[in-house]
């Protein structure tokens, strides 16, 4: 294990979407839908996989136009998950295995039903009046998220302006250079720290601070939203404000930013410098979206890593989350890629974080139109996880949504059983992690070779003898390292075969493997 860095520059944290997670027998569930109760209950299978902490998709209080993230109360549980007791009886059994709980905060926007929103669209008097953004005509001509081609501008008929909604109309924009809003917002943070919550994820948090400046007209016409190009300076005052607050707290709560930029150089400025520090992680967009080829990918994770190591920051990878198709199905359907793709996330320098279900090799769920309910067409990667091979696969009540393909055999009773199965090499790669100890928070090097050579090293504290080695290749061909990898043992490979094997000559096809030096 590492010991002397913070869990979060390290750590793995899985992703829980709890509507598709599990159920419970509480009297008021709804039928077909996971909830707190139901997580709890389920904890031991996330303390067997070795993660060290949890991400919950939105559990307040929320209308659900957008399953959630249209908050009406961020202070409260919604009745569909549970309560708020339900929540300290999570954060507690959770603590309980030594996992973490980081909540999904959402602070560009509300429910267009949350009493702020209501009492500011009343009139352009009232104490809320500058709460949200208001305008007489559409200031800018943003295209909203989801809504194909329309305008993140609607009009209210009550209050005779237009307001500003990057998303859903159902989801207008706070209004975060109104100095109340912010410091209510800081309060619905320290309302969650104050009961134990170790961090939060903070959805599109770069959109706290506006430009208003017009977006490309070629982008425009292409129906592209503002979320991309928004990068505005007074975005890193605030979150430089919402650090100081989490870090007033003690245990490493941290934040998790999802700045949804595709320049890498813009993205890293959102972890601030060493004297003014702002997110403590964010994801890596244009890693997750990257072809299953390994040319790309090491170029990709080269390049993050040491634009992010010139900030102090910790490279953060994900491979699939609620928003896009599982990777698994990306990478072209075969399990072998999604286990050598486990490699990879896994042993990348940084936090990983895995997407419930991701351990038993899922892909989306065939989701019928009758049955699709997502606005944003992300039904089929919010799949039920099967537990066990029963009817209903471990839930009480048919499921909101079809579950995943396989189920019969992806679920979490028949992979246990099998030793030789990708919930066990999750599990595997997970505990190796912490086996390198500090040699993962030393030094990394992306090695040098063919032109399709994606492999690193990590060679502890000057005067550590021991190194260690990651090498990934999906292609057919064999790969050259210069002789790099040399008199390493192979520990841990998608091939069982190759393991305990000495690393001596021509770097071996579709495979992934981890090696060892001492």
């Amino acid at each position: 294990m590492h010991t002397k860095q913070p869990w979060w520059r390290h750590g793995v944290v899985y992703q829980i979407y709890p509507r598709s997670f599990a159920d419970s027998p509480r009297p008021d569930r709804r039928p077909g839908v996971g909830d707190l109760a139901g997580i709890a209950a389920r904890l031991d299978h996330l303390a067997w996989l070795g993660v060290d902490a949890l991400w919950l998709s939105p559990v307040f209080r929320s209308p659900m136009a957008d399953f959630g993230y249209d908050v009406s109360d961020y202070c409260d549980i919604d009745p569909v998950f549970g309560d708020l007791a339900a929540m300290d009886a999570l954060i507690e059994a959770a603590h309980a295995r030594n996992i973490r709980v980081l909540l999904d905060w959402v602070p560009n926007h509300t429910s267009n039903l949350h009493p702020w929103f209501q009492e500011s669209r009343t009139d352009r008097t009232n104490p809320k009046a500058d709460w949200y953004v208001w305008r007489d005509e559409p200031a800018t001509n943003w295209n909203a998220s989801f809504l194909d081609h329309r305008p993140a501008w609607t009009f209210d008929p009550r209050r005779s302006q237009y307001y500003l909604h990057c998303f859903l109309p159902e989801q207008p924009d706070l209004n975060w250079d109104h100095p109340e809003v912010e410091a209510a917002m800081h309060d619905t943070l320290r309302f969650w720290l104050d009961r134990g919550v170790d961090g939060f994820r903070m959805d599109v948090v770069h959109l706290i601070g506006k430009d208003y400046a017009d977006d490309p007209a070629d982008a425009v016409a292409k129906g592209w939203s503002h979320v991309t190009f928004n990068d505005v300076p007074v975005t890193h005052e605030r979150l430089r404000r919402i650090r100081a607050l989490l870090d007033a707290y003690p245990g490493h709560r941290t934040s998790v930013g999802e700045v949804y930029l595709l320049d890498e150089q813009q993205m890293a400025t959102y972890h601030g410098t060493a004297d003014a520090p702002e997110l403590h992680l964010s994801f890596n967009f244009r890693f997750l979206w990257s072809a299953w080829e390994p040319g790309a990918l090491a170029g990709l994770a080269r390049s993050t890593s040491a634009i992010l190591q010139a900030h102090g920051a910790p490279a953060t990878w994900a491979l699939s989350n609620h928003d896009v198709p599982r990777h698994r199905g990306r990478y072209g359907g075969d399990e072998l890629d999604a286990r050598m793709a486990a490699v990879m996330l896994l042993m990348l320098p940084g936090a990983a974080f895995l997407y419930q279900g991701e351990e038993l090799g899922l892909v989306d769920a065939d989701v019928p139109a009758s049955r699709q309910v997502d606005p944003g067409g992300r039904d089929g990667c919010r799949a039920p996880v099967p537990w066990d091979n029963g009817p209903l696969h471990g839930w009480r009540d048919d499921p909101w949504l079809p579950f995943p393909p396989e189920a019969d055999v992806r679920n979490v009773a028949a992979l246990a059983t099998d030793p030789g199965s990708i919930l066990h090499w999750y599990r595997r790669l997970i505990d190796l992690r912490r086996t390198m100890g500090d040699a993962r928070a030393g030094t990394c090097t992306f090695l040098t070779g063919s032109p399709g050579l994606f492999a690193w090293s990590f060679r502890g504290p000057e005067g550590a003898a021991d190194e260690w080695f990651v090498y990934v290749n999906p292609t057919a061909e064999g790969q050259d390292d210069g002789g790099r990898m040399e008199g390493a043992t192979v520990v841990a490979c998608t091939d069982p075969s190759v393991e305990g094997a000495t690393i001596s000559q021509e770097l071996p096809a579709r495979v992934a493997f981890v090696a060892h030096r001492a």
